[in-house]
């Protein structure tokens, strides 16, 4: 039963302050009390919040001395949970803080965070409910639930307690944040995506930016049912991944492009060799035969960068079937198109841009980053040549995520890139309570790779493309 408790030395010397005190050396009583009063929640007494901080803080510091931390991992969570309750119920009782037996349980959780895991964030990254973690300095963090923003009670006591924190995270994967390094990308171990900005770039204090890695990857079909796309779309997008029709992803920051990619990811061949290329690994593919590789910053000499590009030529000298680019940003384009055009069709990637149209010109000036000396024309012929498919992904107002447009590339006119859109999903306006309206439907124009669906044995009905039908 929760109940509460007072502290009374039986006998000895005078109490030496709780700070300087040997635990070990000190005898207690534990009286349980006549008269308690109800516990104020933490969340709602700041200064309890505060104290409690403080201690946890300061018997993480203590313990982290104390214990073989090599061989406490050794041992069963439960044994280790049991000596980590024992220490802190004995802090607890030198420290006087009035806790019952709930409120210890959950400071003995917390303590294992502390130790083991990732502090005040391990409540986080436990909800499933929760996409996004984005902490704006010590004491304010937001997060993403089903696309809205917002604001939680979870706090680190001071700027170093959270710069330990993304210490431990950076550090884990091999790399490092500092005053001449500021910004990085990392992962946790469970693959979830992590930026970092410390001072001097982030100014009221450390940033990051936490993108959860879903323990049950999206699929098509659950994309369907959650509203992005309906089945029509589905269908013949993964005809098109079957048929190796080269595609890239096109969307906003959060709009779903790695759970798109991931999805059509599931319909390729478990006979073909893929290799990926990401600057932080987050693709969850399910074939057995996948290659990953990940960029690698400069040293603390300025060193030993990898960078994309990089990685792409040396993927063509590893005889993949496909390529998968995390995202293309940058000069490794003009190497990506150069493996699509040259026998690795079906290779995929994601690109940030608000419509085709823009995905493409976006594509030429990242060529043109590559320094090679080409003409408008023959980057357009490239990017004709290579690119089969645009998919377009948003994240609406209302934090919902579309696909908005599926567009084909059908060739080079006069200079002119020439693109057919074949699905599209049309706003109509916004509810009262700020939901986003609006319908897919086909726009009548017929794939021009249907004809390679159908050499395949792939046959998709002519009536998904009849806009007169409701998707």
């Amino acid at each position: 039963m929760a109940g509460r408790f007072s502290v009374r030395r039986v006998a000895g010397p005078d109490l030496v302050p709780a700070e300087e005190s040997a635990l070990d050396n000190v005898s207690w009583t534990v009286f349980p009390e006549a008269a308690a009063e109800p516990a104020t929640p933490a969340s709602a007494n700041p200064l309890l919040t505060d104290k409690l901080l403080d201690a946890k803080v300061r018997l993480h510091r203590r313990l982290i001395e104390e214990i073989n931390l090599s061989a406490l991992e050794k041992l069963p969570e439960d044994e280790i949970r049991n000596h980590i309750q024992q220490l802190v119920s004995q802090y607890v009782l030198v420290e006087r803080l009035a806790l019952n037996t709930q409120e210890l349980n959950d400071f003995v959780s917390e303590i294992l965070d502390e130790m083991t895991g990732l502090g005040p964030l391990e409540p986080l990254l436990k909800d499933p409910t929760v996409n996004d973690i984005l902490i704006n300095g010590h004491e304010c963090v937001y997060v993403e639930r089903q696309g809205i923003l917002e604001p939680t009670g979870v706090r680190f006591k001071d700027e170093p307690h959270l710069l330990r924190i993304i210490n431990k995270i950076v550090s884990a994967v091999g790399r490092r944040v500092d005053e001449a390094h500021p910004m990085c990308d990392a992962r946790l171990l469970d693959g979830s995506r992590v930026n970092v900005a410390v001072r001097p770039v982030a100014i009221d204090g450390p940033l990051m930016s936490i993108r959860k890695f879903s323990k049950k990857p999206f699929n098509l079909n659950k994309l369907v049912e959650v509203g992005a796309l309906r089945p029509q779309m589905a269908e013949l997008l993964a005809a098109a991944v079957k048929a190796r029709v080269t595609l890239l992803i096109s969307g906003g920051t959060g709009s779903g492009k790695t759970t798109m990619l991931n999805a059509l990811s599931a319909f390729i061949s478990e006979k073909e060799r893929l290799l990926t290329i990401e600057d932080a690994a987050e693709l969850q593919l399910q074939q057995p035969h996948v290659g990953r590789m990940e960029t690698r910053p400069p040293n603390i000499e300025g060193k030993g960068e990898i960078r994309q590009r990089d990685l792409v030529k040396n993927a063509l000298r590893m005889r993949p079937d496909r390529v998968i680019l995390g995202e293309c940003r940058g000069e490794e384009a003009f190497d990506m198109l150069q493996a699509m055009n040259t026998g690795h069709e079906g290779s995929m990637a994601t690109i940030h841009a608000n419509t085709p149209r823009d995905a493409i010109s976006r594509l030429e000036q990242m060529i043109g980053m590559a320094g090679m000396p080409m003409t408008v024309a023959s980057i357009r012929g490239q990017i004709a040549s290579a690119i089969r498919l645009i998919v377009q992904l948003s994240r609406l107002s209302d934090g919902k995520r579309r696909v908005m447009s599926i567009a084909e590339v059908t060739g080079l006119e006069s200079d002119i890139i020439q693109m057919q859109e074949i699905f599209k999903y049309a706003r109509t306006g916004t509810a009262p309570d700020g939901t986003v309206q609006g319908h897919f439907q086909a726009t009548g124009v017929r794939p021009r790779f249907l004809g390679d669906l159908a050499a395949m044995g792939i046959k998709i009905p002519g009536a998904y493309f009849d806009p007169s039908q409701p998707l």
